[in-house]
């Protein structure tokens, strides 16, 4: 997939145009200019510098030139989470430098514990079930009671009565074994945990995209297809359009049918195809049908943008069935799986 490239000097912004210079010195250079920087300065910049992409050479050079620095054959630069480490590391301890990408990639929150809040408690059962039970009690009782009684659920039965009695029988911990087990959760478990569950943009763009209008959303696709074919196919690959409603089955259609507005489903059909009508038909009464039909010949010519919002209506309530699980939407699998 290829990657962005920045290469209008004008458009940068003064942060970004830092980032870029800290990434053209070498790294004595930039290591000497990061050991005068607090951490809330070096998480900014490396926030910058990581999300940068490929920058120009020629871009580079003028930014060079902007702070009375020469271009020595740097050539094009490459903003990463790997070479923003780098540079971190030549600067500053191993412990200050885990604690400053940890902030970078995520989850979100202030702590240790607060980030393990955040951790999906399917995910926390699976990296704690290989833990001994005084480790696992001890974190189970810094972080909220909701999320922990989430993970207990999942772990077996038995294991998961041994952790509640070693935290009933738990006294204070020592700080010296709080700031071991934190360093441990964040060297073995958030670092990995980060770069594994990293949301793919593409599918951000899709859910986007599914809630423009047809008009907006085939000219940003036709920008994106001129730009970037690979992306552009990626991101049709994971939208979600009226058509698809045909990877629902028919007991997930009867589902449908019974939560949406029939009003709307009938100005929504004026515009699908003869799959999808057949697909909702199928699944209706005869009498429903026939009701629903007269209902749609009734309507007359209807304006696009009335039918597209009618559609997205039904959309929208499908995606929500799909994700409190009652229905399922088929991805063209072996396995179904949902939406989400």
């Amino acid at each position: 997939m290829k990657q962005n490239v920045i290469d209008d000097f004008n458009l940068l912004t003064g942060q970004q145009k830092a980032a870029i210079l800290m990434l053209s010195l070498d790294e004595e250079k930039s290591s000497a200019i990061f050991s005068k920087m607090d951490d809330e300065e070096i998480k900014e910049l490396s926030v910058i510098m990581a999300s940068l992409g490929k920058v120009n050479s020629e871009v580079v050079e003028q930014i060079l030139s902007e702070f009375v620095e020469k271009a020595s054959s740097t050539g094009n630069l490459i903003g990463s989470y790997d070479s923003t480490e780098r540079l971190l590391a030549k600067a500053l301890d191993k412990d200050r430098v885990s604690s400053i990408m940890e902030e970078i990639r995520g989850p979100a929150g202030r702590t240790m514990w607060d980030k393990l809040g955040n951790v999906n408690e399917h995910v926390l059962a699976n990296y704690l079930k290989n833990e001994y039970p005084q480790t696992i009690a001890v974190i189970l009782s810094k972080i909220k009671a909701e999320h922990a009684a989430k993970v207990i659920a999942l772990l077996p039965e038995n294991f998961a009565m041994e952790i509640i009695m070693r935290m009933l029988r738990m006294d204070s911990v020592q700080k010296e074994v709080l700031d071991g087990l934190e360093r441990t959760l964040r060297k073995e478990f958030m670092s990995n945990l980060s770069k594994s569950t990293r949301r793919d943009s593409h599918e951000l763009i899709a859910e986007i995209f599914n809630s423009l209008d047809r008009n907006t959303e085939s000219r940003f696709m036709e920008a994106l297809e001129e730009r970037n074919r690979e992306s552009a196919d990626r991101v049709k690959s994971l939208m979600f359009t009226f058509e698809d409603l045909s990877r629902i089955d028919g007991q997930g259609i009867q589902v449908l049918l019974r939560n949406i507005d029939k009003d709307k489903l009938a100005i929504a059909l004026k515009g699908a195809s003869d799959t999808i009508k057949e697909l909702f038909f199928n699944n209706m009464s005869t009498r429903a049908g026939k009701i629903l039909k007269e209902d749609m010949e009734a309507m007359g010519p209807l304006r696009l943008r009335e039918v597209e919002e009618a559609q997205q209506y039904v959309v929208t309530s499908a995606k929500d069935l799909a994700a409190n699980n009652e229905i399922v939407i088929s991805e063209g699998k072996d396995s179904d799986e949902l939406v989400y």
